[in-house]
């Protein structure tokens, strides 16, 4: 059986090869050629890529790196949308997801959880729901959500 992958934004900055990001750049297409081989279902949360976007738009330096990266960027969540990656963007969530993900914010800012993250876990404890027989887990190479494995 597939497993479930939701794919961190960490991931996809080493994926799109962001400079000053892209250090697991080649463990990281290591393990995503691995996880495609093995079928597993990836997904994109939309934290990820609105995250994505906004690491891109403040890289410093060189703006011609900047629209490379842009451009690869949009490349990537285009063929994500089109059907044609190896991943899809999960769905923005509903007002009644979203207002009790903002209930529970002011307790993840106090343990430095940004929303990003709160979203991410809680589209994991939702998909672990409905996927009980089905490993589901965050691949990420962030600290904050390594460890949610179902």
């Amino acid at each position: 059986m597939s497993d479930i992958v939701l794919v961190d934004t960490s991931v996809l900055l080493n994926v799109l090869d962001v400079p000053g990001r892209n250090q697991n750049r080649n463990a990281v297409l290591d393990e995503l050629s691995f996880l495609v081989d093995a079928t597993d279902h990836l997904f994109i949360p939309m934290a990820a890529i609105i995250e994505v976007g906004n690491h891109i738009a403040q890289m410093a330096g060189d703006g011609r790196l900047r629209r490379q990266a842009a451009k690869r960027f949009v490349t990537l969540v285009r063929d994500a949308l089109g059907g044609i990656a190896p991943w899809r963007p999960m769905n923005f969530p509903s007002d009644e997801h979203l207002l009790a993900w903002l209930a529970d914010f002011p307790d993840c800012a106090m343990r430095q959880m940004g929303m990003g993250d709160l979203s991410i876990q809680k589209e994991w404890a939702e998909l672990c729901k409905k996927h009980p027989m089905t490993r589901v887990r965050i691949w990420t190479l962030d600290g904050d959500l390594a460890g949610h494995d179902h």
